[in-house]
């Protein structure tokens, strides 16, 4: 069964797709960005600002779903500027610690002015 959701609490999704999806006992996040849940606006700064921004909105997403980030096992990370990942893992490893999921990270340009956008792929059966 698929579950399209859209956890109370998280930034509103900026063009037609679904915050999180979950299918079995996955649960797949959309990119998230440095949106402050609490305006729904862009909170734009260094690379570690809106990484930390980006990695609070998607274990928002993740806790809304029934997850957490010990539960990820793939993250792909896009960033605008290839000299920000140095900066931008040392906020990640903040979040994940010793849970290390598979992960890409790739340079790529954005439409919007955002240093970083971040997805994920989590595993967390459903409780029967």
């Amino acid at each position: 069964m698929i579950e399209r959701l859209s956890p109370p609490g998280i930034p509103a999704p900026r063009g037609p797709y679904s915050p999180a999806v979950r299918a079995g006992d996955f649960i797949f996040v959309s990119g998230q960005v440095p949106v402050d849940p609490a305006t729904n606006q862009m909170s734009n700064g260094d690379i570690q600002h809106e990484t930390r921004m980006t990695l609070n909105n998607l274990k928002l997403v993740l806790e809304g779903a029934g997850a957490t980030l010990a539960d990820v096992v793939r993250v792909g990370v896009y960033l605008k500027n290839g000299a920000d990942f140095p900066a931008m893992n040392e906020v990640y490893s903040e979040y994940f610690g010793d849970a290390k999921p598979a992960r890409s990270t790739i340079v790529c340009g954005f439409f919007a002015d955002i240093k970083v956008e971040i997805d994920c792929v989590a595993y967390k059966p459903k409780s029967a």
